[in-house]
């Protein structure tokens, strides 16, 4: 018997509402605005599972599968 590494990475996303000048000024709130706290993704909208298998040994890895 091997034993494996399972890494589970999970995409999401949550759409939130701001006043600004231009895009540029936009993101910079944004950005600010999740640093902070104010924007928080949870429980957010899941918009893709990634799976990647390797053995503990590091002998063996599997691409990123999505699933």
């Amino acid at each position: 018997m091997k034993k494996f590494k399972i890494v589970i990475e999970e995409h999401v996303s949550g759409e939130f509402e701001i006043e600004a000048e231009n895009t540029g000024k936009a993101f910079e709130i944004a950005e600010k605005n999740y640093y902070e706290g104010k924007f928080v993704l949870e429980p957010g909208n899941v918009t893709s599972r990634l799976m990647s298998v390797e053995t503990t040994d590091g002998e063996e890895c599997s691409e990123w599968i999505e699933f």
